[in-house]
């Protein structure tokens, strides 16, 4: 992870990614202690914590993610990534994983349902063919094609 940035006082999933996103940006174009710009990458993950029930949330932590090895479940999604509809993504991918024959959420030690992610691949100003994905980190059991070498378990 280049940078992180937790905010527990916003609100909703758009404010914190816009102000999370706004802070980490200034840092990587040279607001630290060197002065260094650093080259940006993608994508931007929001990991939203949930304190208000299922799938929803009080608390964020908004990253430009370097990814280390982990079992990540995946469902992409297009359009902007907005309050209304990641809640409704990440509930299609929990129903979309229990359905699986692979695994069980209830029985994955990495998965308690505490926390998800939305991992964000464009520029605000790109309107059109937006790639956006709601992540379920599932590492830490034994699921058929998901190994070291082999990280994401995608449902689009």
């Amino acid at each position: 992870i280049l940078s992180t940035i937790c905010l527990d006082d916003l609100i909703s999933f758009e404010k914190s990614t816009k102000f999370g996103f706004h802070r980490l940006f200034q840092y990587i174009e040279g607001a630290n202690l060197n002065n260094s710009r650093i080259q940006m990458t993608v994508p931007v993950l929001t990991t939203i914590v949930q304190r208000a029930g299922p799938l929803h949330s009080s608390a964020y932590s908004v990253k430009f993610y370097l990814p280390e090895n982990r079992c990540i479940a995946v469902r992409k999604f297009s359009g902007f990534a907005r309050d209304e509809n990641v809640v409704k993504e990440a509930e299609k991918l929990a129903v979309s994983l229990s359905r699986s024959p692979l695994f069980n959420l209830t029985s994955s030690p990495s998965y308690d349902g505490d926390a998800y992610s939305i991992a964000q691949y464009n520029s605000p100003f790109r309107f059109v063919s937006r790639v956006n994905e709601v992540w379920f980190d599932v590492s830490g059991i034994e699921i058929e094609g998901c190994d070291e070498s082999n990280n994401l378990l995608s449902e689009y």
